[in-house]
């Protein structure tokens, strides 16, 4: 296959799918969950009783006083997630009392409550950690490719892995944005795990197709163009990427489908990730190589 010959399609594509994520982000922004701006997470089931998410809503805005509550049903486990303003537990004690009068099978399976300010501290440390990941991995990947400097410095390497990064935790960061907006999904530290997660996802996959190059790079010793290396390099590795991929693909699509459901946008972001991460490591990262490198050397490395 001819990858390198068709980066202006492969870009250009990704141009569109990264300025509409970015386009959904600024115009809609994050639905940040109750970890990150504080309030209250409470989890129960109530056996022996067939209860509907207008019930337990009812339940929170009469008896309990509660008018903001956001109630949600996991058909898995049976289960009510109801998230609402910070609660004290001398406030957890009594309306865990009134639920239990009007429920006598009322158990509940977990409850925090989260300050503001706590909730502020922990993104603010979200994102450090993203941009951290992020200048972490691209000075790794400069120092691992210091010896592969020519035709290109070893720093280009960690640059456009930053960028593959960034490509590929721009554009499930769209899909929450808009997500957000219409669904009411919200940011949450499994998101946060989850961007993570694809990120080295797509550091790995980058890895193995520059690695394929450096050794090319060697074996051949100037006699091919750099672009036939990169290109070589990349249907090298073509058919390794794409079944390990597909793999962990298929495990996901069963954990979305069967799984947990307070899981299941945790399993969305990992899964559109994983697939921009194969993407950008044969289409965009490869390619960039080549778009970097000096023009004397795209026809003789």
């Amino acid at each position: 296959m001819n990858i390198v010959g068709y980066k202006k399609v492969w870009f250009t594509l990704s141009i569109l799918l990264v300025g509409a994520a970015l386009v959904s982000v600024a115009l809609f922004r994050f639905n940040a969950g109750t970890e990150f701006t504080g309030g209250t997470l409470w989890e129960f089931t109530v056996p022996g009783q067939s209860l509907s998410v207008g019930d337990v809503q009812n339940e929170f805005s009469k008896n309990l006083k509660i008018a903001d509550a956001n109630v949600e049903y996991d058909t898995t486990n049976h289960s009510f997630l109801v998230t609402f303003a910070t609660l004290d537990e001398a406030g957890h004690q009594a309306d865990l009392s009134a639920l239990k009068a009007v429920w006598p099978s009322f158990t509940e399976l977990s409850f925090q409550s989260i300050s503001p300010s706590v909730g502020a501290s922990l993104l603010q440390s979200s994102i450090i950690a993203i941009i951290l990941v992020l200048v972490g991995i691209s000075l790794y990947i400069a120092f691992a490719f210091r010896k592969a400097s020519r035709p290109i410095s070893s720093w280009k390497y960690g640059w456009i892995t930053l960028l593959t990064l960034f490509h590929d935790v721009s554009i499930p960061a769209g899909m929450l944005a808009l997500l957000g907006h219409y669904k009411g999904v919200q940011i949450t530290s499994n998101t946060i795990v989850a961007l993570l997660v694809v990120m080295g996802f797509s550091v790995h996959d980058t890895i193995v197709v520059f690695d394929r190059i450096r050794e090319n790079l060697l074996n051949y010793r100037g006699k091919e163009p750099f672009s036939k290396i990169v290109n070589d390099s990349v249907n090298q590795t073509l058919a390794r990427s794409i079944n390990t991929s597909l793999t962990l693909i298929l495990v996901l699509l069963a954990l979305y489908f069967v799984g947990p459901a307070d899981l299941q946008y945790f399993v969305l972001t990992l899964l559109v990730g994983v697939i921009t991460g194969i993407y950008s490591s044969i289409f965009i990262a490869s390619p960039a190589l080549v778009l970097v490198s000096p023009k004397e050397e795209t026809k003789k490395a």
